[in-house]
């Protein structure tokens, strides 16, 4: 096979991966067997860089919008990170990072690590203080209108105080605790319904729901960690 071919091959698998992973909510592989193959496809980029295309998965960050919702154009893009599972990368990074910046010493470099939550990153709309609009992450330039099924979730406030700004869109991540996660899975085997995979497959499937009665029952919650965009109030 070509390098050519195994580019062709890597980017249909990849598309279906996705397409399985962020609009039907039912992977079927794991994350590293996905990374893996994503991780070839950039190499083989690198080296041959004439087959580079623009529907190729390493040029965009996410999942397509699907046509059930209405598309919503994200004022400043949802970037996505990297990830990494051995210490090799981690070194690389690091040395990258020392590279950037030739003017700071290396013993005054620190890093600040947080726990992730698994679940479906999100943005949230207020103006003068009022939740107006919810999204999904999509493919980091726009995602899904999901405001009705947002709103159910109790630890997102309908209100808040954004003065002096007009306009704020606050990022998190909606997840799904694991003590409902075993709750939702016991009713679901008692019912003879097939039970969810993981949290994250249950919490993303309960956003896209177009019954926000249902989504409310399935208890999510979220983590807010930054703040997309804001403006100042005009009067």
């Amino acid at each position: 096979m070509t390098a050519k071919q195994e580019i062709e091959t890597l980017k249909q698998s990849i598309h279906q991966y996705d397409y399985l992973y962020y609009i039907k909510n039912s992977p079927t592989v794991s994350d590293q067997e996905y990374d893996a193959l994503l991780r070839r496809l950039e190499e083989l980029e690198a080296a041959h860089p004439e087959y580079v295309t623009l529907d190729s998965p390493t040029q965009r960050v996410g999942g397509k919008v699907d046509e059930r919702f209405k598309a919503v154009v994200h004022p400043v893009p949802m970037l996505s990170l990297d990830n990494t599972y051995n210490v090799d990368e981690l070194r690389a990074f690091h040395q990258r990072v020392l590279k950037g910046l030739p003017d700071v010493p290396e013993d005054a470099i620190e890093y600040v690590v947080e726990l992730k939550f698994d679940g479906l990153a999100v943005a949230l709309t207020y103006e003068d203080g009022l939740l107006v609009s919810g999204a999904t992450r999509g493919d980091g330039l726009q995602g899904e209108d999901i405001t009705a099924n947002l709103r159910t979730i109790r630890s997102i406030p309908l209100k808040i105080d954004t003065e002096p700004f007009h306009h704020i869109e606050l990022r998190g991540e909606v997840f799904m605790p694991k003590k409902e996660f075993e709750r939702i899975n016991t009713q679901r085997e008692a019912e003879g319904e097939t039970p969810f995979a993981n949290p994250r497959n249950a919490a993303a499937g309960a956003l896209r729901l177009l019954d926000p009665a249902i989504t409310a029952e399935r208890r999510l919650d979220i983590f807010i960690y930054g703040v997309g965009f804001l403006d100042a109030n005009p009067f």
